[in-house]
C-alpha cells in the first residue's frame, strides 16, 4: 500500500501517469496498475481521467491529504524525535491573502503552537469553498461568494477592500469614468468572484469598453497597467497600499464597491483548538495591517 500511496502523490503532482512514471522510475503501465489497485482497495475512483491527464476528484483530494499524513508517519517510524509537530491544520487561501495577512499570522501561530503543522492550499475562491464543504480543509481565506453558503458553512469577514481604477502614470486625466470609457481595458477574470464583481459593476454602469486582455492574477494585471497596456479595475489589497511607481489609482467616489475578504468555515463550535487559534490570529493580523 505504501508504494501505491507514493505513486498517488506523484500522479497528483505531475498531472499524468506518464509524467509521474518518469519522476519515480516506473512505466506508465506500472503507474496505471498501481492506481487501479489502490482504487480497487478503496472501493471508489480517485482520479478523473481525460485523455492523458489525470485530475483528483473530490474523494481523491481527501485521500491525497490522508496519504501525505500516512507517509509522514511511516517515514518517522522508529524515529527518536517523538516531539516533532503532529497536529495538522489545513487552510486554503487565495493568492493575495498568501502575500499579505497569512505569513505573519502563520509565524505567530507556530510560535504559540509548536506542536502543530500547517498546510496552505492555494486556489480560486470557488475551489476552496468546495474543499471546506467536503471537509478536506479546515477553513479558507477567500473572496466572499456571490451566493448563499450551504447551511453548515459560516462566513467571517476579515477586510473590505475598495476597488480602484488604476491607470498608467503617464496617462493624463482624473475623471475615472472617462478614462474607463476611452482607454484600453484589462479585465479581472470573470471566472473568479472578484472578476464577477467587476463585471456586475460595469453592466450596472452601462460602460462600453475596449477590452484588450482578461486574466485572474492581480499582480499581472497591475504590471500590464504599469507597462501602458491599458487601465483596470482592481481591489486595493493590503499589499497595495502603495502602488508601483508607474501606476496611478483613482477613487471611484460614490460608486466605490468592495471586495469582501474573509474566512469560510464550519461552525466555530466544531473548531479544534489549533484551528480556532489560527483563525483568531489571521483576524488580528488583518486588524493590525489596517491600522
Amino acid at each position: 500500500m505504501i508504494k501505491e500511496l507514493k505513486t498517488l502523490i506523484a500522479v497528483a503532482r505531475e498531472g499524468t501517469f506518464a509524467a509521474a512514471g518518469n519522476k519515480i522510475g516506473l512505466t506508465q503501465a506500472a503507474v496505471s496498475a498501481q492506481i487501479q489497485r489502490l482504487e480497487a482497495e478503496l472501493g471508489f475512483e480517485i482520479f478523473d481521467r481525460k485523455g492523458r491527464s489525470a485530475h483528483l476528484n473530490r474523494m481523491g483530494h481527501q485521500i491525497l491529504l490522508q496519504a501525505q499524513e500516512l507517509l509522514r508517519l511511516y517515514d518517522n517510524l522508529g524515529s527518536t524525535t517523538v516531539g516533532l509537530p503532529s497536529v495538522l491544520v489545513n487552510i486554503g487561501a487565495i493568492a493575495s491573502v498568501q502575500r499579505s495577512y497569512l505569513p505573519d499570522a502563520l509565524a505567530k501561530f507556530h510560535q504559540q503552537c509548536p506542536q502543530c503543522r500547517t498546510r496552505v492550499i492555494p486556489g480560486l475562491s470557488m475551489e476552496l469553498v468546495n474543499l471546506v464543504d467536503a471537509g478536506e480543509i479546515d477553513m479558507a481565506a477567500i473572496i466572499r461568494p456571490p451566493f448563499s453558503l450551504q447551511s453548515d458553512l459560516r462566513w467571517t469577514t476579515l477586510a473590505l477592500e475598495p476597488y480602484r481604477l488604476i491607470v498608467p502614470r503617464d496617462v493624463p486625466g482624473e475623471d475615472w469614468s472617462e478614462l474607463l470609457s476611452t482607454q484600453p481595458f484589462i479585465r479581472y477574470d470573470r471566472s473568479s468572484f472578484g472578476g464577477r464583481q467587476v463585471d456586475r459593476f460595469l453592466r450596472q454602469m452601462h460602460f462600453t469598453l475596449r477590452e484588450v486582455c482578461e486574466l485572474d492574477e492581480l499582480e499581472a494585471i497591475i504590471k500590464l497597467v504599469e507597462n501602458g497596456v491599458g487601465v483596470a479595475l482592481v481591489p486595493q489589497t493590503a499589499t497595495h497600499q502603495e502602488w508601483p511607481v508607474g501606476v496611478r489609482a483613482l477613487d471611484l467616489g460614490q460608486h466605490t464597491f468592495h471586495r469582501d475578504i474573509g474566512l469560510v468555515h464550519r461552525s466555530r463550535q466544531s473548531f479544534t483548538e489549533p484551528v480556532r487559534i489560527l483563525a483568531q490570529l489571521i483576524g488580528e493580523q488583518v486588524k493590525t495591517g489596517s491600522e
